[in-house]
């Protein structure tokens, strides 16, 4: 059983260049909760820091970047849309950061997980001191 203060984290690096949306979100998520070590704990952050590149060549399967779309209402009158193509256009880093979010756990701890996701558009990050090793995933690619 671990302990707060006494897990090791380590840094992954993630490219995300003709991933699929959802199968890299749900690999992230394992990692920052640290279901992918032995000693997991659920009421213990456990996890480990990701970092993502490319994340505005992330992919979806089919036509989910035409169809699906982000809703949000502001207070006025009207429903504002935008699809997930047109999102990731905008905010690259949008997209990779709702899916994580959703797929975490809805309690205290998910605010602390999704800190640790660093995520950036072209191919330069700035977490090299940090020396992350790649995230070994067998997910399909697009």
């Amino acid at each position: 059983m671990a302990k707060p203060g006494q897990v090791e984290q380590h840094w992954y690096h993630v490219d995300a260049s003709d991933e699929v949306l959802g199968r890299l979100a749900g690999d992230i998520a394992v990692v920052l909760m640290g279901k992918h070590k032995p000693e997991y704990t659920p009421h213990v952050d456990c996890g480990d820091f990701v970092v993502v590149t490319n994340a505005e060549k992330v992919a979806m399967t089919g036509n989910k970047m035409s169809d699906r779309h982000y809703t949000w209402y502001t207070g006025y009158p009207g429903l504002h849309l935008e699809s997930y193509g047109d999102r990731r256009d905008r905010k690259p880093e949008d997209l990779i950061l709702h899916a994580v979010r959703r797929m975490l756990p809805k309690n205290k701890l998910a605010a602390k997980m999704l800190k640790k996701l660093k995520i950036y558009s072209g191919s330069e990050h700035p977490h090299t001191a940090q020396q992350p090793s790649e995230l070994q995933r067998t997910s399909k690619k697009v």
